[in-house]
């Protein structure tokens, strides 16, 4: 009896040491295929649980003026976040951040009460309300890091450099258009969280670690920028303006000084301010240039040989009927020469011109000079102006382009076209851009003068330039535009606008100025523009005084002598040029 139950013992024994066996073989199979052939996964596993992929981006690159003073440049900042897991009093957490914010408290709890393990509170906040933040050591608020966009001159040159927004992608002017080398490069990297998904050492996670972006070098000169918009600036106010506009351009290289807005607005605050303030209206926003346009025609008339400026025109006393049209001059003119057509700028003597060189003659002049198509400026949205072909003008058509109207232009195509005329006939291509350089200032693009073609004949040039020197003369109607010291090349312009209905308002004008000086070599093209101009509404009134400004601050600026032979032009003296010139 002892041996059976003996032997039932043993039994059990080896049977639950089979059982066992069996399962320790078990757990090893198990622990075997975990280890080696599922090793990888669970070691990726597990890596997710406590290391996060972080990217960061490069700082942006800066952005300077010719003579590499900073207009756009990108500092350290700090942008607020939170760990919602850690936030012990959503409320009062709410209500301290609110206040030092200026965030709503109903948005923030929100943000504070959120399932994720980070939230964003405010990016990019000034120095003031960080160091406010961290005095309170709030439990679950973090500091991350970043870099801003700051602009030093706050309004000057806005509409040209534009704005980058929070991602560090350019948003509007030579920052989106240079966007690809100006954004820094992102980097990638993994570090090690805790369980709420924080990385150790956060403000040291977050830091950029990418390559900069490349800086772009302009042609703009800074304080010629700002002699031209406090002269818009006066002129618009003045006026009462809608708006107002001005270019500063060297003749012989296309290069551009300034490019000049009003109103202005701060880019390192964008968003408080209408789109309409942001765009470059000088590149984008063509418009009926007026009796500007008459130096263009003058110059297709004496580059044909049909016209001399001494060749003489009956300009009906003031009223003229082309067909059911009826055109008008400001004074009843009975004849007058080409040159003085320019001087007085008078509509029917205008026509008459363009009458006699014909519509095709007029249209490949204008196109020589570069109207109806864009001059490829390393700008955003620029316009081709309008300008139809001349099988589509009807008499009426050709004579009203002639003087400005119905045709567009864009600010620079105008003040370019008068460019060739001051530079001896050829047009160049105008740019802003003149170098673009990496992190140590290596040069990576350069940019210079580009020759499109020659618009014009040297002589005709000059014999234009002759007669645009008249019209600042006395009896002209750019007289408000004179220097002294210097003679002034010039052309005033006053174009009704067209209202919504489709015709032209009796009440609404483009008034504006173009011209260059010194005539003899000339150094500067300017053009202002001033739109919707109130209580007069002349181009010679209304702008020809801040030609006059920018034009003599910038000769000052640069040491430019006054010219030997500057004397007070008489009837003589220009008749005597005029006949040298052809």
């Amino acid at each position: 009896m002892k041996q059976k139950t003996d032997k039932n013992q043993n039994m059990r024994i080896i049977l639950i040491g089979v059982i066992f066996s069996l399962g320790l073989a078990a757990i090893g199979i198990k622990a075997t295929y975990i280890q080696v052939l599922r090793g990888t996964w669970l070691t990726q596993k597990a890596e997710r649980q406590y290391e996060k992929s972080i990217t960061t981006q490069g700082k942006r690159g800066a952005i300077y003026d010719k003579n590499m003073n900073e207009m756009a440049v990108s500092i350290d900042a700090v942008s607020v976040a939170a760990y919602p897991a850690q936030i012990e009093d959503v409320q009062k957490t709410a209500i301290a951040l609110a206040k030092i914010l200026e965030l709503k408290r109903s948005e923030l709890v929100k943000k504070l009460s959120d399932k994720r393990s980070f939230v964003w509170i405010k990016r990019k906040v000034t120095p003031s309300e960080s160091a406010e933040i961290k005095t309170l050591k709030l439990a679950g608020i973090g500091f991350i890091p970043e870099t801003c966009r700051f602009y030093p001159g706050k309004t000057l040159a806005a509409q040209v450099l534009g704005f980058s927004g929070l991602d560090g992608h350019g948003l509007e002017g030579l920052e989106f258009y240079y966007d690809s080398y100006l954004r820094g490069e992102t980097d990638k990297r993994t570090v090690l969280t805790d369980a709420l998904g924080r990385g150790f050492e956060t403000e040291k996670v977050y830091a950029a670690t990418g390559t900069g972006g490349s800086n772009i070098v302009l042609t703009i000169d800074r304080n010629v920028q700002y002699i031209a918009e406090k002269a818009l600036e006066e002129a618009a106010t003045k006026y009462s303006a809608k708006s107002g506009m001005a270019i500063v351009m060297v003749p012989k290289t296309g290069a551009i000084l300034a490019l000049a807005h009003f109103p202005l607005f701060n880019p390192n605050a964008f968003e408080r301010f209408s789109r309409e303030d942001w765009r470059n209206r000088l590149i984008t926003d063509p418009f009926e240039p007026g009796s500007t346009m008459k130096i263009f025609s003058t110059a297709a008339a004496l580059e044909s040989g049909i016209c001399t400026p001494d060749t003489i025109f009956f300009c009906e006393n003031g009223e003229y009927r082309i067909g059911p049209n009826t055109v008008h001059d400001t004074h009843d003119y009975g004849w007058l020469s080409v040159q003085q057509i320019v001087k007085f700028s008078s509509n029917i003597g205008s026509i008459k011109i363009s009458e006699s060189i014909g519509a095709a003659r007029l249209h490949k002049t204008y196109l020589d000079f570069g109207f109806g198509e864009k001059t490829g400026i390393e700008c955003p949205g620029e316009s081709n102006g309008s300008l139809s072909h001349y099988s589509l003008w009807k008499s009426i058509d050709t004579g009203a382009i002639s003087f400005g109207q119905g045709v567009s232009v864009s600010a620079l195509q105008l003040v370019t076209a008068a460019s060739a005329i001051a530079n001896d006939g050829v047009l160049m291509k105008p740019y802003i851009v003149q170098a673009i350089t990496d992190t140590n200032e290596g040069l990576i693009k350069s940019f210079g003068p580009e020759v499109v073609r020659r618009a014009i004949s040297a002589k005709t040039a000059m014999a234009v330039k002759r007669i645009m020197a008249t019209v600042v003369t006395e009896g002209g109607t750019g007289g408000n535009a004179a220097l002294e010291g210097y003679r002034v090349c010039g052309k005033t312009g006053t174009a009704q606008k067209i209202d919504k209905s489709g015709t032209y308002a009796k009440d609404k004008y483009i008034a504006s100025f173009v011209g260059f000086v010194p005539e003899q070599n000339p150094e500067f093209a300017i053009l202002v523009v001033v739109d919707e101009p109130h209580g007069n509404h002349y181009g010679g009134i209304v702008a020809g005084p801040a030609f006059k400004k920018i034009a003599l601050e910038t000769l000052s600026y640069f040491n430019v002598s006054p010219e030997k032979n500057a004397e007070k032009l008489t009837v003589s003296i220009i008749k005597e040029a005029l006949r040298d010139a052809v």
